[in-house]
């Protein structure tokens, strides 16, 4: 008896992919999408650990931040470089590769013996897991046409969204459970499983071995100065003064030399590692704006909110997680709908009502006190949920549909590492809005109480009262107050920083709106269907 085609894994598709039967075009898709969510679940999965790693490896907080900036600036230089790598290895090997070596390097972060050997593991483990992120968006508009192909970015942007804000509340329960090695060692079989099955079944196109002896070392070299300064000076500088750390101010001017550098190879170079052809087309370069906001006001809410629960709430990694989920629920929910109307409408009015309701649920966010909890969150976090696919759906169709074959991975890295950049300068830039925020707030809280002394001193007496009765030392009762006190004005000020980030993001998405009738889909453009042929 004959074996079904989709198990015909001797069977070379690169020359007409899409004649491969429907049902391996959808297990070849959803093994790279697993792999995805891999590589972007890791992204975040320390954050909520970090005080164990720390203590595990004898780490400073300073020091142990760097297990997350190294594992992003790594990532951050190969998503745009896998697109000249998948033409040079072909994409079934780049694939495998990078499955095999974020499994290895995942083993070896989880076998870490100091604070050195971790990040250096976890630089290796964002750079080899870059890859695979780009790379499924290509394999997807190679695979697919027509109505298949619309499900491909609600697909993909819903494992781009809940991956990483899945990633603290997943660390968190599995640091408690076991311990923090299991952080990374949870991705070995995992790892092998997407790898083996990819080697077996990823046969989509050819190798052209001559790239690699043509590669122009000049533009690596300065693509990976311009992305890994910059991701520096975005993660390091909010905690250290900006370009008044001389560090920080060091690494900025070598980003801003790479990417002179990196532009003029890419113009010049006759064999460019990153082509910018993609951004001939003017849907295109609208669509990477388009992402670069999305990016900031997506990783930015996921940073902020699990920060506002644990430091004002005082919430636990269980809590957290199960606060934050209904965001990935509403994404679900809404993957059909974005992607039945991305074939009914134009884009530009879906990613116009998407950002007007990101924007909605940011302003309904800004007006949080520190009592809010689930049940306050769940409405905003709903929209907010909604409201991505509906921008993501659009930005993802608008960028990649029409694209020549030979440019596909050049353009799905551009646009992903958009959509990076944009987090990463969200990151950073709401961190500095909400320390200067509370800060001010804080300000004018504690002139508040010194306007009204009488009051404050009534507050402090009530305090000082309770205290009595926890310590028999009046004096040690009323520091204890004090320092109550100053604790409630903290948590305020705090909460009304939130709320001042929140706004202004919300006021950011609205002037989004701004470009999106200055989008013009090009009607000569081939429809999508021809794009893969």
């Amino acid at each position: 008896m004959t074996p079904p085609r989709i198990f015909a894994s001797g069977q070379d598709w690169s020359a007409n992919p899409q004649a491969m039967p429907t049902r391996r075009k959808f297990l070849i898709f959803g093994l790279m999408a697993f792999g995805q969510f891999l590589a972007l679940f890791d992204i975040q999965i320390v954050s909520a650990s970090q005080r164990e790693v720390a203590a595990g490896l004898s780490a400073g907080p300073d020091e142990v931040s760097w297990v997350q900036t190294a594992y992003l600036m790594a990532e951050l230089v190969m998503i745009p470089l896998s697109g000249y790598l998948a033409r040079a290895l072909s994409t079934r090997w780049l694939f495998v590769g990078s499955a095999m070596m974020f499994t290895l390097s995942s083993l070896l972060c989880g076998l870490s013996w100091s604070i050195g050997s971790i990040v250096a593991f976890r630089a290796l483990q964002g750079f080899t897991g870059g890859a695979m992120v780009p790379l499924v968006f290509a394999v997807g508009y190679t695979l697919f046409e027509g109505k298949q192909r619309a499900m491909i970015p609600a697909i993909l942007g819903t494992v781009g969204v809940l991956a990483p804000a899945l990633g603290p509340a997943a660390g968190g329960l599995i640091t408690d459970a076991l311990n923090w090695r299991w952080l990374f060692f949870v991705n070995v079989l995992p790892g092998l499983a997407v790898a083996g099955s990819c080697a077996v079944l990823l046969r989509v196109d050819r190798a052209n071995p001559a790239m690699l002896r043509r590669i122009d070392w000049a533009h690596l070299a300065a693509m990976a100065v311009f992305l890994a300064g910059l991701e520096y000076v975005l993660e390091e500088g909010p905690r250290h003064d900006w370009l008044g750390d001389d560090t920080i101010a060091i690494a900025a001017w070598a980003a801003l030399v790479g990417f002179g550098l990196f532009i003029e190879r890419a113009v010049f170079s006759p064999v460019p590692i990153v082509s910018l052809r993609p951004f001939r087309r003017p849907t295109f370069a609208f669509a990477c704006l388009f992402n670069l906001v999305i990016g900031f006001g997506l990783y930015s809410s996921i940073y902020l909110i699990p920060i506002y629960l644990a430091q004002v709430r005082g919430y636990n990694a269980l809590q957290i997680g199960e606060t934050i989920f209904v965001v990935g629920f509403a994404q679900l929910c809404s993957t059909m709908v974005a992607a039945t109307l991305s074939q009914r409408i134009d884009l530009r009015w879906m990613i116009a009502v998407g950002l007007s309701l990101f924007a909605t649920s940011l302003w309904m966010t800004s007006g949080m006190t520190s009592q809010w909890g689930f049940a306050q969150l769940l409405v905003p976090q709903l929209v907010r949920g909604f409201a991505l696919m509906l921008c993501i759906v659009p930005a993802v169709s608008m960028a990649l549909s029409g694209v020549p074959p030979q440019d596909l991975g050049a353009a799905s890295g551009l646009f992903n590492v958009m959509r990076n950049l944009g987090g990463a300068i969200g990151i950073a830039v709401v961190n500095s809005w909400l320390q200067d925020d509370t800060r001010i707030a804080a300000a004018r809280l504690s002139e508040a109480l010194g306007h009204s002394g009488r009051a404050a001193g009534d507050a402090l007496a009530v305090l000082g009262a309770r205290m009595g009765t926890f310590t028999p030392d009046p004096t040690h009762a009323n520091e204890l107050a004090g320092a109550t006190l100053a604790r409630l004005i903290g948590r305020e000020a705090l909460a009304m920083g939130f709320d001042d980030v929140f706004r202004v993001m919300a006021w950011m998405f609205i002037l989004a709106l701004v470009l999106v009738p200055f989008c013009r889909i090009d009607p000569g453009a081939p429809p999508p269907a021809d794009a893969a042929h």
